[in-house]
C-alpha cells in the first residue's frame, strides 16, 4: 500500500477486550507504520464491562491518529461501526476485529485486489479456495449453512459475508450506511446486500484466520437472532423495497 496516496481509516469495534486491547492497538500501529500509508485508527468500545475503554485510551495517549470512542451500552458490532464511521476521514475505510484473529497485515492484499479488479468493496472470505483457516468444526458448519441460506434468498455473488476484515471506498459507506438498520448479527449481510443492490462491485479475498476462542460467541440465541435479522433484510429488500434509492 506504499503507493496509496490517500488516507486509510481503520474502524475497530471492541467489546470486553480489556486484557488485549492495549497490545493489539500497538500491533495495529506497528503494521500500518510498516505499510507506510497515511492512516487513522478509530477504536469504538461497544459497551464493554471491563477495562477496554480505559486501556484503549491509554494506548491512544500521545497519538493524534488514534481516536477512541465509547458507547455506554452494548449496541452490537454494526452499531459500533456506524458510530465509528462518523469520525472517519479516509479515502478508504477498513473494518478489523479488535481480537486480531484476522491479522491487519492482510489489509494489503485486500487493497491489491481492489486495485487489480477495479472494485468498490473487498471482503475477506473464509470460503475462498486460498484461505487458510484454524477454525472450529462447529463454526464451519454454521458458516456453510448460512452461506447456502443467503445464496438462495439474495443471490449474492459472494461465498462469505460474515468475515470481519473488509475494505470499502469511503463513498460506498457514505451512501449505504443510512439505510442499514441491523445493529448486531446480520449487519454484514445487510451492508453487502445494500451495496450489491446499488450496483457497487464487490470482490472476495483469501484470508488467514487464527481463531483464538474455541467456543466463540455464537450460541443458539445468536443463531436465532441472525435468522430473524436475515428475514427482516429479505422483507425490506423484496416487499418494502426499502433499499431503493430515489
Amino acid at each position: 500500500m506504499k503507493e496509496f496516496k490517500g488516507k486509510l481509516s481503520i474502524l475497530v469495534p471492541a467489546h470486553n477486550e480489556g486484557p488485549h486491547i492495549y497490545g493489539n492497538i500497538r500491533e495495529l500501529q506497528r503494521v500500518f507504520n510498516e505499510i507506510g500509508c497515511r492512516y487513522e485508527l478509530i477504536i469504538v468500545d461497544d459497551g464493554s464491562k471491563d477495562e477496554t475503554y480505559k486501556n484503549a485510551r491509554k494506548a491512544a495517549k500521545g497519538f493524534t491518529n488514534i481516536t477512541v470512542k465509547r458507547m455506554r451500552k452494548n449496541r452490537g458490532k454494526g452499531r459500533a461501526l456506524k458510530y465509528g464511521f462518523r469520525f472517519a476521514k479516509g479515502d478508504l475505510v477498513a473494518f478489523l476485529d479488535a481480537d486480531l484473529d484476522l491479522h491487519p497485515e492482510q489489509i494489503q492484499n485486500l487493497f491489491r485486489i481492489m486495485n487489480k479488479e477495479e472494485v468498490d468493496v473487498v471482503i475477506g472470505s473464509k470460503r475462498h479456495p486460498e484461505s487458510k483457516l484454524r477454525y472450529p468444526w462447529h463454526r464451519k458448519i454454521i458458516s456453510n449453512v448460512y452461506f447456502f441460506l443467503i445464496k438462495i434468498m439474495f443471490g449474492l455473488p459472494l461465498k462469505d459475508t460474515q468475515t470481519g476484515i473488509k475494505l470499502f471506498k469511503y463513498e460506498v459507506l457514505q451512501k449505504i450506511f443510512p439505510k442499514v438498520l441491523i445493529k448486531r448479527y446480520a449487519f454484514d449481510l445487510e451492508l453487502l446486500v445494500n451495496a450489491h443492490h446499488l450496483g457497487y462491485k464487490i470482490a472476495e479475498a483469501p484470508i488467514t484466520l487464527n481463531y483464538q476462542r474455541f467456543m466463540g460467541r455464537i450460541g443458539l440465541k445468536a443463531i436465532y437472532h441472525t435468522w430473524w435479522d436475515t428475514m427482516a433484510i429479505f422483507y425490506r429488500l423484496y416487499i418494502l423495497k426499502y433499499y431503493n434509492y430515489e
